[in-house]
């Protein structure tokens, strides 16, 4: 590789220029962003598994651990 060709790839002409901020558009919630990704995603019935086993556990060791338990 050659001294331009890292010039090129080392993206010092960008690395601190100021974050963009959209004059027309509003920043956009955390929660709205993470929705755009909820049908998404990669396990689907993966969160019931987890929950199907967490019962069967509570329900073997009889530890009485309820949905309101933090």
């Amino acid at each position: 590789m050659n001294d331009n060709n890292i010039r090129e790839n080392d993206y010092s002409d960008i690395i601190n220029l100021p974050h963009h901020v959209s004059p027309s558009h509003p920043r956009m919630s955390m929660l709205a962003r993470a929705a755009q990704f909820a049908p998404f995603a990669a396990l689907n019935g993966h969160g019931d598994a987890i929950k199907q086993t967490e019962q069967q556990h509570v329900d073997s060791f009889n530890i009485g651990i309820t949905d309101e338990t933090p």
